[in-house]
């Protein structure tokens, strides 16, 4: 019996979200140790990894459930309870066979949340704090990413992927009082490459993001941190 769970999470605490053998604290590393303690043994897929310090307020997995698990909300309930604070189960729904959490996905959505204010402690792990931002440059040069790239010169190394061409659907920033809010559909990124893509629209000029997608030219980008960085929609 497959079932998804739509997970929200406070990337703080963790690690990443794909177990390590290193240690424990990562999103999947504490969700199946509790899954355990509840008697179900089977892997937890996710719809893609996120990385350390990296939020959700959306995160897809799948797991087949044994059939004395059949009720979903004893069993969110269950986990709930269980769980640390900062791992939330939202939902837990019934789901076919043959839905698979990462390959099933057509469109993945992310959210960088910018604060143009100086820094304080109630917000530090959720915002990225910068002052003198150019808005109007970032407003303009996001688009630049839409459409169908070769991404390798955006993203870190150490994964193994077979093609690193990606398609964006949209990428578009917004004011919202005193903070700045980047949004990047596509489907699916590369390792690192949306807070490469943040740290390009803070650093390089027009023409350098755009030599640099086209990979005539390679500029060497700081990512940007990892605290603005939401996975917020998955699509199926």
């Amino acid at each position: 019996m497959r079932v998804a769970l739509h997970l929200a999470y406070n990337g703080t605490h963790f690690f990443g979200s794909q177990t390590q053998k290193e240690t424990p604290d990562t999103v999947l590393g504490e969700l199946e140790n509790v899954l355990k303690k509840l008697g179900i043994e089977q892997k937890v897929v996710a719809s893609g990894r996120t990385d350390k310090g990296v939020h959700a307020t959306m995160q897809i997995c799948h797991i087949d459930l044994p059939p004395y698990w059949s009720d979903t909300k004893k069993l969110k309930k269950a986990l709930n309870k269980m769980l640390c604070d900062a791992l939330h189960v939202k939902k837990i729904i019934h789901v076919k066979d043959d839905f698979h959490a990462r390959y099933s996905a057509k469109k993945r959505t992310y959210r960088y949340i910018i604060k143009t204010t100086s820094s304080n402690p109630f917000e530090k792990d959720f915002v990225t704090f910068l002052k003198n931002v150019d808005f109007e440059s970032i407003e303009q040069n996001i688009r630049l990413f839409v459409g169908e790239h070769d991404f390798k010169q955006f993203m870190k190394t150490g994964s193994e992927i077979t093609s690193t061409r990606r398609i964006i659907y949209k990428a578009f920033a917004y004011k919202y009082k005193n903070y700045i809010i980047l949004n990047f559909q596509a489907n699916g990124f590369l390792r690192s490459q949306i807070r490469l893509m943040v740290g390009a629209l803070l650093t390089l000029k027009k023409e350098e993001i755009q030599k640099q997608l086209n990979c005539s030219q390679k500029y060497k980008i700081k990512p940007a941190p990892p605290n603005g960085l939401y996975l917020s929609k998955i699509t199926y």
